[in-house]
């Protein structure tokens, strides 16, 4: 048995997405594997000597959210929060996009399996801080500095469970990373290499006492102008949006987590200031504004996201000669039409002239307009998501007129008048209204889909959706086992105690 538990993992454990080192991804520095750790005067063995070679994996947790892992991170995450419902069509006609459009995804489509191991290896990044700042024996690596690059490793652990397990459900929770195999441990340690399924409760329990820990005194810093940082208010944010998904719902808490994080940012005064270019279109017009609580910046510009989405429109040349990444449904574009909500439908769609006709004319084919230069920053969190998160619990706990309140100012902004009183007096319309005010306020930022898992709506909006928009592609019915993506068919394979999720 050992023998034969060997040579597996001799075969399959360099591809293992949740033991690589970060410095297998993208060095940072002079360091590599080769030359970093060592014997401390004690006579231990450390991963990590000095607070220079600790500072690299720091700081790739950081990098690696604008650079390598911004595929999964960003892109596909849209594809599953818009074009996987109603808010896009799949612009390109990839295979693995067309699957996602019509609910006929399987474990064999390459793109899940990619953001599996992109977002596992995002995971082990943030465990490599977690699991060996305490260790270093460099002296100039304060206890202050130690606690603080352990809570932004546990937010950002936190922050991608909580994408993993939306998507997956059941997933393995790793937040260990396991010894080195010899002879001797090789049947201990092969359960950390070839984990089971945790249950999704299980994952959001972890989540929640990760963040509480972020939390503590001396943890995460407070928001700064800098809001590329994992502070103290992306812990709460993220509370917020925890404690409002049904393994542990508590609406009491939302509302607590929320109200937190209106202590430390506020909107800003119109919508456009969010996404527009300077007059020159030279630079963004804002970044790091009031309003974003987490937000990825591209220093010096690439963000090359924009040229999936549209086109850069800080490069003079730049123009739609392809059928991009996302292509605006007509069921959202009807959704802003129903409201005349035309301040926000302008900063989230525009219209160009393209040489072909897959979804609409060639003369007026829409795009989605809120990444539109490589400058633009990719905001994963802001304020309005937390307010109307805070409306939607508002409304559970029966306090419609603050609800409404809430929903109003959004709709202030967007020079919309407020609801009507017929809305404001229903909790049924009022729980729909504040859905709808999310889709229109937040399209394309990565929560459609999860909204209307998260509401129970999934099942009468998706199901319907064919009778109403002539431009999807026909979709399966959407049952339970649906509202998870399959197990990458690959990850079965290399691993003997990973099964699939019922239904695929």
């Amino acid at each position: 048995m050992k023998t034969k538990i060997k040579n597996s993992l001799t075969i399959a454990i360099s591809a293992l997405f949740f033991t690589a080192c970060s410095l297998d991804y993208e060095p940072v520095s002079t360091f590599s594997e080769l030359n970093v750790g060592g014997t401390t005067s004690s006579g231990s063995t450390v991963k990590f000597l000095t607070k220079a070679e600790m500072k690299t994996q720091y700081d790739y947790m950081y990098n690696m959210l604008a650079g390598d892992k911004l595929e999964s991170w960003g892109l596909d995450m849209l594809v599953y929060a818009d074009s996987h419902a109603d808010n896009a069509y799949r612009g390109a006609t990839d295979a693995e996009l067309a699957q996602l459009e019509q609910q006929r995804q399987d474990g064999n489509n390459k793109n899940i399996n990619r953001d599996w191991e992109n977002l596992f290896g995002m995971v082990a990044a943030a465990n490599s801080v977690i699991c060996n700042i305490d260790s270093v024996p460099d002296a100039t690596l304060t206890a202050a500095e130690r606690k603080k690059w352990k809570a932004e490793a546990l937010i950002l652990r936190s922050m991608v469970y909580f994408d993993i397990v939306r998507l997956w459900g059941d997933v393995p929770l790793v937040i260990t990373e396991p010894p080195a195999i010899n002879a001797n441990n090789i049947e201990e340690v092969y359960p950390l290499y070839y984990p089971k399924r945790d249950s999704s409760i299980t994952v959001y329990r972890q989540i929640i006492k990760d963040l509480n820990t972020a939390l503590e005194p001396g943890g995460a810093p407070a928001i700064s102008s800098n809001k590329f940082v994992l502070s103290r208010t992306v812990a709460n944010a993220l509370l917020a949006k925890i404690y409002a998904e049904k393994p542990l719902r508590d609406y009491t808490k939302v509302v607590e987590y929320c109200t937190e994080v209106e202590k430390d940012v506020t909107l800003v005064p119109n919508f456009g200031d969010l996404f527009n270019m300077n007059a020159t279109n030279t630079d963004l017009k804002n970044r790091n504004t009031s309003e974003a609580i987490f937000e990825i910046t591209f220093a010096g510009g690439g963000n090359w996201l924009t040229w999936m989405c549209g086109i850069d429109l800080a490069t003079s040349s730049s123009k739609y000669d392809w059928k991009k990444w996302f292509t605006p449904s007509r069921d959202l574009i009807n959704a802003f039409d129903a409201q005349r909500d035309t301040e926000r439908k302008n900063q989230t769609i525009v219209r160009a002239t393209v040489d072909w006709s897959l979804h609409y004319p060639s003369k007026d084919y829409p795009f989605m307009y809120k990444y539109r230069s490589k400058y633009h920053s990719v905001i994963k969190l802001r304020l309005a998501d937390i307010l109307l998160l805070k409306a939607e619990a508002l409304v559970e706990q029966n306090k419609l007129p603050e609800a409404a309140a809430i929903v109003n100012t959004i709709r202030k902004r967007a020079k919309l008048a407020n609801l009507t009183s017929d809305i404001t007096s229903s909790k049924e319309k009022m729980a729909d209204a504040v859905l709808n005010e999310r889709r229109l306020e937040l399209a394309f930022e990565g929560q459609r889909w999860f909204d209307l898992v998260r509401t129970g709506k999934v099942y009468d909006i998706m199901n319907t959706l064919n009778s109403r928009d002539s431009g999807r592609l026909p979709m399966k019915t959407i049952t339970e086992d649906k509202l998870v993506l399959p197990i990458p068919q690959a990850q079965i394979d290399k691993n003997p105690s990973m099964v699939q999720n019922p239904g695929y």
